[in-house]
């Protein structure tokens, strides 16, 4: 009896293995159908807006602009709807929430204390804002799907904004395919929303300049020409003309913060999608660290000054372009500004590179989707100024690289290839290392943890192990200088490059 009891619980136990195991075969299976269609859905909704944009530049009698906002209207309605759904009834199902992931929504992204999800978003609804103003000043050129849609587009930002501030670290365990349908809707509709602001931004350009060149020769400056949805001009008169004047200029000038806007948004989205049904072990230790200021002097004060000096040159170079009075000199000084400061910022990329090889830190190994989407998004974005700069080269050595305007402009296309190579391996270097003191802090943790259950004879063994560490404290606090030294380096080091890329950026 005994032998056909244990057979059978031997029997039932691999039957329960087998079972398990293809329970779990089963749902692996389902993640990667999932994920599949979900992003099928992105990568359809991406290429039909792009070809809707794109028909809209260059057949322009097809494709109106409103055909692109009623399009992306469409979309931005699913979206909201699905984060209400997502808010309201999916994040409140019984163990919906159990893990969350420290490192998604990072600080730079989400927004705490003034970060860039808020400011950027902040700085789109006011573009909206702008929008609305510049086209009910020209209501009479104006279809009223342009009018109606900055009213959409602020109450989808506002709402999108709200979700990622609140849920970005959600490792969602419930509903896992219409999450990622929803994730995917949403960061699709981003998409699109940043290849029409990319659109409009370089029309804008040519729109200022025929604006300019009307208002030159007809010389009546309260007539301002409006462009249709077939991109043709049309005369409308305005009537506050300092308003519109306003209303044009925010209206051309805030896109970049659009711009913006819609990447970080975009790439939240894909983090998001990535944590949908991922189980995190807690037993693995992570420090995070704060962002703090205190600690830098030189770099902070260094930055500054690029800051001021940046400012002042592009404010003295937007006030000549405004009064018609550009010349070399203003050219001699703009490209200037970079030939000095690039090699800067790429010297100190290089001591940080230097450093962090110096330092005997471990490598975080584990599985990070934020920071595999940090390192994927930094190197496409170089992609840009690459592309930017050799083309430059191309053009610039096949015809007059003698003069000074042309010399400057190929020192400034080779620096800002090397900063860029420089500065990524920096930044991707810095992203893999572990916090400085990760086993002291765990050591910290551990005592505080056994601190209530300590006895009198514990008591006596650690004045033994005190009394025993002070024997060789001098070697250790020279260590810990070294390595205080190392961290003081980078973090003004940082400091300087964090100052240099926003005037660069803002520039």
């Amino acid at each position: 009896e005994k032998s056909g009891s244990t057979g059978k619980i031997t029997y039932k136990k691999s039957w329960l293995q087998r079972n398990n195991s293809s329970l779990m075969q089963g749902k692996k299976q389902a993640k990667k159908v999932g994920k599949l269609f979900s992003g099928l859905l992105a990568v359809n909704i991406v290429f039909l807006g792009g070809a809707l944009i794109t028909s809209k530049i260059f057949n322009k009698a097809a494709v109106q602009m409103e055909d692109v906002q009623i399009f992306l209207m469409v979309f931005m309605g699913l979206s909201v709807i699905w984060i209400f759904y997502y808010q309201f009834y999916t994040t409140r199902k019984p163990h919906a929430v159990l893990y969350k992931d420290s490192h998604a929504g990072a600080i730079w992204l989400r927004g705490s204390h003034k970060g860039s999800l808020v400011v950027f978003g902040a700085c789109s609804i006011l573009l909206d804002v702008f929008k609305i103003g510049y086209f009910i000043s020209y209501k009479e050129c104006q279809s009223s799907v342009q009018i109606v849609f900055p009213f959409i587009e602020a109450f989808f930002i506002t709402t999108q904004t709200y979700l990622l501030w609140w849920y970005s670290k959600d490792c969602i365990q419930v509903q896992h395919n219409f999450t990622r349908f929803g994730l995917m809707l949403s960061l699709a509709t981003n998409v699109v929303m940043w290849m029409l602001a990319v659109t409009n931004d370089s029309i804008h350009l040519d729109i200022e300049s025929e604006i300019h060149d009307i208002n030159f020769t007809t010389q009546h400056p309260t007539i301002f020409p409006s462009y249709d949805g077939h991109g043709n001009s049309t005369s409308c008169k305005c009537k506050n003309e300092a308003t519109c004047n306003i209303f044009k200029k925010g209206y051309i000038g805030l896109y970049p913060f659009n711009i913006e806007y819609c990447l970080i948004s975009s790439s939240m989205f894909f983090v998001m999608w990535k944590n949908v049904g991922r189980l995190i072990d807690h037993n693995v230790f992570h420090i995070k660290p704060k962002f703090q200021i205190c600690g830098t002097l030189f770099g902070l004060l260094l930055g500054a000054l690029v800051v001021v000096v940046g400012l002042s040159i592009f404010i003295a170079y937007e006030i000549r372009d405004t009064t018609d009075k550009l010349t070399p000199q203003s050219f001699v000084l703009f490209f200037s500004f970079y030939i000095v400061v690039l090699p800067v910022m790429s010297l100190c990329t290089l001591i940080g590179t230097i450093i962090h090889r110096l330092e005997e830190r471990e490598l975080d190994t584990h599985k990070n989707p934020t920071r595999s989407l940090d390192v994927v998004l930094l190197l496409g974005a170089a992609l840009g100024p690459f592309a930017i700069s050799y083309f430059s080269l191309v053009a610039l050595i096949a015809t007059d690289p003698r003069e000074l305007v042309n010399s400057l402009t190929v020192s400034y296309s080779l620096l800002m290839i090397f900063e860029h190579v420089f500065q990524n391996l920096f930044i991707i270097e810095g992203l893999h290392r572990q916090p400085l003191n990760s086993s002291e802090h765990e050591m910290t943790d551990e005592k505080k943890a056994d601190a209530p259950s300590e006895s009198c004879h514990n008591l006596q063994n650690r004045r033994l192990s005190m009394q025993k560490t002070r024997d060789t404290s001098q070697d250790y606090i020279q260590t810990y200088a070294k390595l205080n030294g190392k961290r003081r380096a980078l973090k003004e080091i940082s400091m300087f490059l964090i100052m240099c890329n926003i005037i660069v950026w803002l520039v």
